[in-house]
């Protein structure tokens, strides 16, 4: 069975509260397809926005190839996986409304939670912007959540607002009139310890009685990063830092650890290595009995922390049928998540709340052209 489009929920009872005491964050993610119909359309935003950043395709190819991908995706969710459907969407609203409940008893109401959709309509940036502007609200924080390498996803977030922002500029006075933007928590000593927590109270629940530590290999999986981006810095130094944290607080008890990046295998494309997959064969051959698949840099689950890391484990039992394999969960709605997710938010806010407005006039944005004189 295959469920229906969410639908747009939102509609908030705009607020008697002054517009200068309120602030609207925009929560973004990818989103994910609830009708396979949606394939071919999510595949063509996909290909729009993030393959053309460093894959050699013409545009021309990209609705062809949108509905090529799709009849893959149909077959692998459909037939592989028992017409499996994504719970990222319904994730990522437990997230959008644990964070706004927990900002909201500090802030009170004129501090609300939006979320955002990179590819999945009735929520795209420019839609929900539309609602935030029609709820009277003037000042924004943009936070991606989704993937937590900062540079590269974020970017695609940053580069929908923009688009919606120029399109609904009226007038000479521009109705934003205060931003703030969140790039990641790849650093964020919390999240860190967060991490390597659920690692350990999953080896005391599961492994600890039947494994040594040194047996145990522990796979921290991070979104995949292109090595050639066209000039974009891809996410690889914050995702690499990312690891590098959380191993730390790992290596002295759990000697096998890996960085193992969710790659999509395209072609032409030199993506970061060890890929998940062979992360954990090396950690096989330096005696792992046990593996443990931690998403490390996606902090909500979608297709790739559950179908792709399926694979990857079915392909590992045809060929170590005796190791165990142990596939964790992303971080999701965790309490301890949602808390510290709107922590991060507060400082931001704060600053919105008390800064004086700025009125920003686009008709003034003149190009200053450089002249060299010989």
């Amino acid at each position: 069975m295959v469920a229906t489009p969410e639908k747009l929920q939102q509609t908030y009872e705009p607020l008697s509260v002054p517009g200068q005491n309120r602030v609207a964050v925009l929560l973004m993610g990818y989103g994910e397809v609830e009708s396979y119909e949606d394939f071919a359309n999510y595949n063509e935003q996909a290909l729009n926005l993030l393959t053309a950043k460093f894959a050699p395709v013409p545009t021309w190819v990209y609705p062809p190839l949108a509905r090529l991908l799709a009849l893959f995706d149909r077959h692998e969710w459909g037939h592989q996986h028992h017409d499996f459907i994504s719970p990222h969407n319904a994730i990522f609203e437990k997230q959008r409304a644990g964070i706004e409940k927990s900002l909201q008893e500090k802030w009170g109401e004129g501090v609300q939670v939006f979320k955002a959709f990179n590819f999945c309509a009735p929520f795209l940036p420019k839609q929900v912007l539309a609602e935030i502007k029609n709820q009277g609200f003037d000042k924004i924080l943009i936070y991606p959540l989704l993937v937590v390498d900062s540079i590269f996803t974020s970017g695609i977030a940053l580069e929908q607002v923009n688009n919606a922002l120029a399109q609904m500029n009226e007038g000479d006075e521009h109705w934003v009139k205060g931003l703030r933007y969140i790039p990641s928590f790849y650093n964020e000593s919390a999240y860190i310890n967060l991490m390597a927590h659920l690692v350990e109270e999953k080896i005391t629940t599961d492994l600890a009685g039947a494994y040594l530590p040194s047996q145990i290999g522990i796979v921290l999986m991070n979104h995949g990063c292109p090595h050639k981006a066209k000039g974009f810095t891809s996410g690889i130094t914050e995702s690499q830092i990312l690891y590098d944290l959380v191993r730390e607080e790992l290596i002295n008890r759990y000697p096998l650890i890996s960085v193992g990046w969710l790659n999509h295998d395209t072609p032409l494309i030199e993506w970061t290595q060890p890929n998940a997959e062979q992360a954990a064969k090396n950690l096989i051959q330096l005696g792992a009995k046990a593996v443990i698949f931690m998403p490390i840099g996606f902090a909500t689950e979608n297709h790739e922390t559950l179908l792709d890391v399926h694979h990857i484990i079915h392909a590992l039992e045809k060929k170590y049928p005796d190791v165990n394999y142990v596939q964790m969960p992303c971080v999701n709605d965790h309490p301890e998540f949602l808390a510290m997710a709107a922590e991060w938010a507060n400082a931001h806010i704060g600053e919105l709340l008390s800064e004086q407005t700025v009125a920003v006039n686009p008709q003034l944005a003149v190009a200053h052209h450089h002249h060299h004189h010989h």
